[in-house]
């Protein structure tokens, strides 16, 4: 028989607020453990908790992200269950009135095919602590710097159908979090995680079959190899008859399978009520409107836009728009016309990207700008200058801010293109390598590119390699 596979995610994002989302608590990564805390997100008796006002600000953000609706009257609940990193041994959460819901995105798939996925709704709460397991003491220790941590969590429809499409629909995520500039997506720092949701049907069937959460997915790879592991689990235990039941599984990286945790819960497990310390939430519609008007041109469309307008082969497009500081550079270039969006992209891809990485500087602490890279790429694109020239033209502005025209003059890279100049270098050559002359003519082609080589040479790579090898075939054949 043959099975579909169903995904749904569950995404948490940290949120980058200065503080955390119920006190005054600084939200900060790798401190000193136990020193970011106070009674309030260490729930001790009597404390009572205050709504950080950018916590709600940047979840309504994500929501007009995703084209959610926003509720904008909506409340908090706790969510009780004990863990020992969790000290009150409830979570503030939302349970049936989130702030966003039924929106949706869309990502590109390999092959420039288009998918939307749906989203069942965005909502926010605190983090957990932090268990901490090392051989250097016996059991185990718990830092409570993350408890309180602004958190969103992204619920998806189960719309995925494969561990492809959730790994683009998670990419799609993370670069919409950083466009809007409210996570650092920093997953070896816990800032965004998921919980996966996979089960299977026979191919045609419309009924969902029983799903299975697995926790402990810690990478976007990761995230592909659990799909795939427990789809290929679910198969193989139908086909010898056994049952699928609801549960929670731990997925384990290391050894590529899980292992049990515990059968899954329902809502009714949690018993939710309406937070008694916190007042409901109310964000005025013209508030969010100005925030939606905040949003800028996300990564999805920006990718979508630079494949059909642009004619960027998909792969580079996503690897421009994935990067803040690469498609604000390519974006500003592509403005100020004149050159191939297309050579743009190469050079953002090669060059640019490689000093970016070789350094550890973005773009913008560079010497780097949008109008010297148009101008470089344009004398290419001109013929006057050659590609080898213009990338030793790139080097000194990046490593001493030099001027164009200087380093051309100084330099010496003007690119020959005239005829009666190219012509005298290839008579010159061709006199002086006979024998590559004769190879060619007696049938060894490879011999052209020896005698356009010799070409270059002689001109101290000034020649217009194009030309060269026009005049060098001309005379070959005449």
């Amino acid at each position: 028989m043959e099975y579909e596979t169903i995904v749904g995610l569950e995404v948490h994002a940290e949120l980058n607020t200065k503080t955390k989302i119920y006190c005054s608590c600084r939200n900060a990564f790798g401190l000193e453990v136990n020193t970011q805390i106070c009674p309030i997100c260490t729930g001790m008796p009597g404390t009572l908790p205050t709504l950080n006002e950018k916590v709600v600000e940047y979840a309504v953000k994500m929501g007009h992200a995703t084209n959610c609706s926003i509720n904008n009257v909506c409340k908090q609940d706790r969510k009780n269950y004990f863990y020992p990193d969790l000290p009150k041994a409830y979570q503030i959460s939302q349970a049936d009135i989130p702030l966003c819901e039924h929106g949706y995105v869309d990502v590109m798939l390999d092959g420039g095919v288009e998918k939307r996925i749906g989203i069942t709704r965005i909502h926010i709460e605190e983090d957990a602590g932090k268990m901490l397991h090392n051989d250097a003491f016996q059991g185990s220790l718990v830092d409570f710097n993350r408890c309180g941590v602004p958190l969103i969590e992204i619920v998806s429809e189960p719309d995925m159908r494969s561990s492809a499409e959730a790994k683009a629909y998670l990419e799609t995520l993370r670069s919409i979090l950083q466009y809007i500039d409210i996570s650092d997506c920093k997953m070896q720092e816990g800032s965004i995680r998921c919980d996966v949701n996979v089960s299977v049907r026979p191919k045609g069937s419309t009924e969902f079959g029983k799903r299975v959460e697995m926790k402990n997915v810690n990478s976007f790879s990761g995230a592909m190899r659990a799909i795939d592991y427990e789809s290929n689990r679910q198969i193989e235990a139908l086909e010898r008859g056994e049952e699928i039941f609801q549960e929670t599984r731990r997925w384990d990286d290391l050894k590529g399978e899980n292992f049990l945790l515990r059968s899954k819960e329902d809502a009714q497990d949690y018993r939710y009520f309406p937070e008694p310390d916190l007042t409901t939430i109310y964000i005025p519609l013209e508030k969010v409107e100005e925030l939606k008007k905040t949003i800028p041109e996300l990564p999805n469309a920006k990718v979508k836009r630079y494949v059909k307008e642009l004619g960027i082969p998909q792969t580079d497009a996503e690897l421009i728009a994935e990067n803040l500081q690469r498609c604000g550079l390519f974006d500003e270039c592509v403005s100020i016309g004149g050159v191939s969006p297309k050579t743009v992209s190469n050079w953002i891809l090669a060059d640019v990207s490689k000093y970016m990485n070789e350094t550890g500087k973005d773009i913008s602490e560079s010497n780097l700008t949008a109008e010297k890279l148009v101008k470089i790429i344009k004398l290419i694109e001109d013929g006057k200058i050659s590609n080898n020239s213009g990338k030793i033209i790139f080097d000194e502005i990046m490593k001493n801010n030099a001027d164009i025209d200087a380093v051309i003059s100084e330099k010496g890279l003007s690119q020959i293109s005239d005829d009666s100049a190219i012509e005298k270098i290839v008579n010159e050559v061709l006199a002086a390598n006979e024998k590559s002359v004769n190879d060619y003519r007696g049938g060894k082609t490879n011999a052209l590119g020896f005698l356009v080589g010799q070409c270059m040479k002689a001109s101290k790579g000034q020649a217009n390699p194009a030309k060269c090898k026009e005049l060098v075939l001309k005379f070959l054949n005449g």
